[in-house]
């Protein structure tokens, strides 16, 4: 098989794919694709989530995680991920697949001196080579700015933007913007927007991290770096979304503003302690991720809503020590939760609209 075809067989397999953008480091981007990936397993832990590191020369995600020093194997059918445990109640709930150039890497401190055509095929190789399985999404955190790792991987996913007939089974594209609301990285955010509307990268809007921090001896709310700048940024650009000026006038959706959290920091700081799974143990817990899929979905369907939430909170006992269990009970995760919903909402919005102009394509 050609890597053209492997890559088209690996991303029929994934049912979204979300990209997070920052026009500057040290935003928090990584720490929310992270945040992302575990509120998703937190609301429903049947979802098949894939976590993607393509910052080549900075990878954060196996520190963030817990997952130094683990290896990537090879199998017949390619590189088998590194896997996360993510269940939670009574052991339901599956695992987070997660892929870095830092698992490859002797160890953590060594650095990667490459050009853009080395880092295009390593790219490649994340998306075609990497055994992902069925995934409802797959989220990618990318370098800050637009560099040589942006445009890779624009230039591999390029067929997900052109219009297909109903019969090719392909995943949405979508991406979001993280941002701080200080002046100077709201400066390049408008950078990374111009990129995105350039590209045609459909875009879901913008967080707000580090939006104030809450005392935790007055809970007063102190603005660090400030507050109110990446609304006041997504306000201007909705009124300039009738402008006629290239790259200008997309518009921007304001997805909601992600506080400074104490208890995230410690927790992925000292993460060292969370369960990792084998891929054989891996293999056995997604097929019982699909059959509590299915289990849900008959309860819901036979009983209602009633059904579903009785599904999912059968026998609640106290929840083992995963990095899902133990991030659900950090004060800044509901925030999180409500930003995920919206972008699952989105997402899902502009899948159906996909859908509909698929159907209005003929196939050559």
């Amino acid at each position: 098989m050609d890597a053209d075809a492997r890559l088209q067989r690996r991303l029929s397999q994934i049912s979204h794919i979300l990209l997070v953008l920052s026009g500057k480091g040290g935003v928090g981007k990584s720490s929310i694709s992270v945040q992302l990936a575990l509120s998703l397993l937190s609301a429903n832990p049947t979802a098949r989530i894939g976590l993607l590191d393509v910052d080549l020369t900075g990878p954060s995600l196996p520190r963030m995680l817990g997952l130094e020093g683990r290896d990537v194997h090879q199998s017949d059918d390619g590189w088998v991920p590194v896997y996360l445990d993510a269940r939670g109640k009574e052991g339901k709930g599956g695992v987070l697949k997660c892929m870095s150039i830092g698992f490859l890497l002797a160890n953590s401190r060594e650095s990667v001196v490459w050009r853009g055509p080395k880092k295009n095929a390593m790219i490649r190789q994340f998306l075609g080579e990497v055994r992902w399985g069925e995934l409802d999404y797959l989220i990618i955190d990318t370098p800050p700015g637009t560099s040589d790792e942006h445009i890779s991987l624009l230039e591999t996913l390029r067929p997900l933007l052109i219009p297909r007939g109903p019969s090719i089974k392909l995943p949405t594209l979508s991406s979001l913007l993280v941002s701080t609301p200080q002046a100077l990285a709201l400066l390049d955010v408008s950078k990374e927007l111009t990129f995105v509307r350039r590209t045609q990268l459909p875009l879901l809007g913008l967080i707000e991290n580090m939006s104030g921090y809450v005392c935790p001896h007055c809970s007063d709310i102190v603005g660090i770096f400030g507050q109110g700048g990446g609304e006041d940024f997504c306000r201007r650009e909705e009124e300039r979304k009738d402008s006629k000026v290239e790259g200008e006038g997309g518009g921007c959706r304001f997805l909601g503003r992600v506080p400074i959290d104490r208890e995230l920091v410690a927790l992925l700081d000292d993460v060292a302690d969370v369960k990792v799974v084998s891929p054989e143990e891996a293999a056995r817990l997604e097929v019982a991720q699909n059959q509590l899929r299915e289990a849900t979905l008959v309860s819901a369907t036979a009983e209602g809503s009633e059904g579903l939430v009785a599904a999912q909170e059968e026998g609640e006992k106290e929840a083992p020590r995963t990095l899902v269990a133990r991030y659900a009970a950090i004060p800044s995760s509901p925030i999180v939760a409500k930003i995920a919903q919206e972008v699952v909402r989105l997402i899902e919005e502009q899948a159906e609209q996909e859908k509909v102009a698929r159907e209005g394509v003929v196939a050559p």
